[in-house]
């Protein structure tokens, strides 16, 4: 479960680090301007190990994470800026930038990076108990 969760905030980070860069970006290929992106979790439809238990641990099997999408955000609106001098500028000029807000992005980067160090802290407890129980029935 960790592990999935490291793996997610991960790409939840590269995500954010790709709205960063684009926060200038007023023409893509497709001759818009770019749209911030916002990464969604689900949880991760794998075969529990519950089918190997009893019926009765079913509730205390995890799956863990995986990014189900990734969308573009339309909640927010394009940033219009007046320079008509820009290449991009329309008949009135006015420039649309992506509506990519940094200290957003920057809060969001914040919340990745402390979810990842909690997956690892929860990852690293798993692996010290497991090599306790490891320890303890090499003992008897």
């Amino acid at each position: 479960i960790s592990a999935s969760g490291m793996t997610a905030e991960r790409f939840r980070t590269d995500i954010i680090a790709q709205n960063i860069a684009n926060i200038n970006t007023t023409r893509t290929e497709a001759g818009t301007p770019y749209r911030r992106k916002i990464v969604t979790f689900t949880e991760k439809e794998v075969t529990p190990f519950s089918q190997i238990y009893s019926a009765s641990k079913n509730a205390l099997v995890g799956n863990g994470v995986k990014v189900s999408k990734v969308t573009e955000d339309y909640s927010t609106d394009l940033i219009m800026e007046y320079d008509p001098s820009h290449p991009d500028a329309d008949e009135n000029g006015y420039v649309t930038y992506p509506n990519v807000n940094i200290i957003t992005e920057m809060t969001n980067l914040i919340d990745a990076s402390r979810a990842y160090e909690a997956n690892a802290t929860a990852f690293q407890a798993s692996k010290t108990i497991a090599m306790k129980g490891i320890d303890l029935a090499s003992q008897v």
